[in-house]
């Protein structure tokens, strides 16, 4: 396939691009670290030969990725399952924006799902360059079909870098025939309220032909709902909202975006649920003709309202709104063992936060509001 050359130092390698940078990871001690820490037991030379047996991105996917993640789905949760009964048509090519908890295991389970749901490709993934800190994450993301956001830009690079990736997701799902993953906004939403950052879908109109309604319609664009019952990294969210409250200017370091990735990764999660909306291309139909100012604030509402209404609440969830509010307005929905269970979980996760000068009252405030407003959300969700 012809991919023009303006994507190069953006988009996932081509097939033609990946027996060299096989070579390249192969060469790299680190990766090598990784490798055989990842995938004990295996001589790196054996892996070696099956990474270059794979011949396309997907090859890779299913010959490593897939049987990696599933390793994590048994190993760290209560079982994974997603519901793509939305969906009826599975070989159109769709854009997935979903909320965000995990930028490795979001679109990792998600690429999963489609599969065990036999649809017949995965999902090209938006990931942010900041997390891209040693040249082998950088090359293996791009093996495994992501795509790079551009981060720390000036104004007017950033309003190039957006139209540029507008136009690569257009090209990515209409001539290349992919799935894309999105997040509904850029990083994730410390708190668990997931709303749908109307820049996202101004990038996302930059591109394609026709208007505003036509261009957001070229994408298919289902609205994803991912439910995790616990979040391994709930209490290095609480400590970020302390340190950013008390020390001025804060900002995460690399080693803090490394630690959170692995924690995501191989921390416990309980049950977790995906859910596919429909896609929106009817609903996107009837806003034609509304006022520019107008028409971005009601898409979001409309993919905020979809995956709000397809979450999966769990017990916990429940139990988080009563404790913030000390009430049991929600006490029909969990027993007194889910609460014990809960309050045990959230105790033991406290106390693995290290601050110099801990607020264990705000601390614990942080993380009851982060599982009680989905709960909410869903709640105030099934209403409208």
């Amino acid at each position: 396939m012809n991919i023009p050359a303006e994507f190069d130092d953006i988009r996932p390698y081509s097939p033609e691009e990946l027996p060299q940078v096989f070579e390249e990871l192969l060469a790299d001690p680190s990766f090598q670290a990784v490798l055989t820490n990842v995938i004990p037991g295996i001589p790196i030379e054996m892996l070696a030969a099956q990474l270059h047996q794979c011949k396309t991105n997907l090859d890779v996917q299913k010959t490593f990725f897939y049987s990696l993640l599933h390793g994590i789905i048994d190993k760290h949760s209560d079982g994974f399952d997603m519901d793509t009964s939305s969906l009826d048509d599975k070989n159109r090519n769709y854009t997935f924006i979903s909320n965000h908890r995990d930028i490795v295991l979001d679109p990792g389970f998600l690429s999963v799902g489609l599969i065990d749901n036999n649809f017949p490709t995965t999902v090209e993934i938006a990931i942010g360059d900041n997390l891209l800190i040693y040249p082998w994450i950088k090359k293996l993301v791009r093996v495994n079909k992501s795509f790079i956001v551009q981060r720390a830009l000036s104004m007017r690079q950033m309003l190039e870098s957006s139209a540029r990736m507008s136009r690569y997701i257009h090209f990515a799902v209409t001539e290349k025939k992919e799935n894309v993953w999105i997040a509904q906004r850029e990083g994730r939403a410390k708190d668990s309220n997931d709303r749908t950052q109307d820049s996202v879908l101004k990038m996302l109109a930059m591109a394609g032909e026709g208007n505003i309604i036509d261009r957001l319609k070229e994408l298919n664009i289902v609205p994803t709902s991912l439910s995790y019952e616990y979040d391994p990294c709930d209490y290095l969210k609480a400590q970020e909202m302390q340190q950013k409250r008390d020390i001025e200017g804060f900002k995460k370091s690399q080693q803090d975006d490394l630690n959170n990735m692995q924690t995501g990764i191989f921390g416990y999660k309980g049950k977790v649920h995906f859910q596919t909306g429909p896609c929106i291309n009817d609903e996107l139909e009837a806003l034609r003709g509304l006022p520019k100012t107008e028409v971005f604030s009601k898409i979001s509402e409309l993919i905020d309202l979809h995956i709000h209404r397809n979450y999966r609440i769990y017990p916990g969830n429940y139990v988080a709104c009563d404790l913030l509010e000390g009430k049991d307005t929600f006490a029909g929905q969990y027993t007194e063992e889910d609460k014990v269970r809960f309050e045990t979980y959230l105790q033991k996760k406290l106390d693995m936060i290290q601050l110099p000068d801990k607020d264990e009252a705000f601390l614990r405030r942080c993380m009851l509001t982060m599982y009680a407003n989905p709960a909410l959300n869903h709640q105030k969700a099934l209403k409208v």
